[in-house]
């Protein structure tokens, strides 16, 4: 576990045979499935309680997650986008962070084979992957962790997601109009008190929607210091809330201008035009504040590509009065005259007082 970091992990992964039970699945001589070990699962329930969710990544025969549904549904219910079948477990991972919409680095695998983790490792290199005699030590280290209303709700709102995505899938009609049906709404405000912890967390823990990586000590101080205001975005839609999604620090110390240290949303609403409505909710915000230009600092990483594509559509280019930047850094600037972008026809945004009131 040595160098071992928490805020990067939102979902184990867990093998079946001699990892969530002791025998194997497919040579028993009954549909009744081996009984899962009850440190494994008061694991499970742990780590969620702290945000973490979990999957199942199993080579075996598909009909063993159908028992699973079937005859333990208590066990099942704990697990999201598991992968049963026979093909790499490497594969089964590469699958559950796109059905999760997670980055794969954002995974951790616990598996008992030494040759299972070694395949992981040697094609997944940025998967942490752990025996399950590593488990108390994995719990150990998110010991301590804040841990913010959207953390115990995590599990929840990502079963919700299954479920708008299941729809997505038998909708009849485009994106678009799935999108329209959904009656998608963003409330956007000043944080609260009580919202920064959360804000901190999306600083710490997104990575395709964040613009600069700060770090949430960093994000703390700036937020404490003059001339700076933090926002936060809500968003839900027919199915539910998904709770805070996105987080933005605005710098007003600069005559003139707006400057975004750090724009950072959820990886759960990626594709639906809430990175676009928020970033553009605060460009009209500044301009109405009197601004005339608005900048982002940007740190390009493999992950937030989308970010990357999502400024650079939004007008915003490279400034060259830039000094004392960071080297791995950039400043996105663009002016507020003229006309400005506007959020997607399908999403509603409001400002959260308004919304309140």
């Amino acid at each position: 576990m040595t160098g071992f970091d928490p805020e990067g992990v939102k979902c184990v992964v867990w093998d079946l045979d001699g990892t969530l039970w002791d025998d194997v699945a497919v040579e028993s001589a009954t549909d009744e499935l081996p009984t899962p070990r009850p440190e494994m699962l008061a694991a499970i329930d742990a780590l969620a309680a702290r945000g973490v969710l979990s999957s199942i990544a199993s080579r075996s025969a598909p009909a063993v997650l159908d028992r699973l549904t079937g005859g333990r549904p208590e066990v099942r219910e704990r697990f999201l986008a598991p992968q049963v079948s026979w093909q790499d477990k490497s594969e089964s991972l590469r699958r559950i962070a796109k059905d999760l919409g997670i980055a794969v680095q954002a995974l951790v695998l616990v598996d008992d084979s030494p040759y299972e983790r070694a395949e992981v490792e040697a094609l997944l290199p940025g998967v942490r992957t752990l025996a399950p005699t590593d488990v108390p030590e994995l719990l150990a280290a998110f010991e301590g962790r804040e841990v913010t209303p959207e953390s115990r709700e995590r599990v929840h709102r990502y079963r919700t997601e299954e479920t708008r995505r299941a729809e997505g899938e038998r909708f009849q009609g485009t994106r678009e109009e799935f999108l329209r049906w959904c009656a998608m709404r963003l409330m956007v405000g000043a944080a609260s008190p009580d919202e920064i912890p959360r804000a901190l967390e999306l600083a710490a823990r997104t990575h395709r929607l964040n613009s600069s990586g700060l770090t949430p000590d960093r994000l703390r101080e700036l937020t404490a210091s003059a001339g700076h205001e933090l926002y936060t975005a809500r968003m839900t839609d027919r199915f539910g809330a998904y709770g805070i999604i996105g987080a933005a620090l605005v710098d007003r110390t600069a005559p003139g201008a707006w400057s975004v240290p750090l724009l950072a949303l959820s990886c759960r609403v990626a594709g639906r035009g809430a990175a676009a409505a928020f970033l553009f909710w605060l460009m009209e915000r500044a301009r109405q504040a009197g601004a005339e230009e608005f900048r982002v600092t940007l740190r390009p990483t493999d992950a937030n590509l989308e970010m990357r594509i999502l400024l650079r559509q939004a007008g915003l280019r490279r400034a060259d009065d830039t000094p004392g930047a960071a080297p791995d850094a950039a400043v996105l600037a663009r002016s507020l005259h003229g006309d400005l972008p506007k959020a997607p026809p399908y999403l509603h945004v409001s400002d959260r007082e308004d919304a309140e009131a």
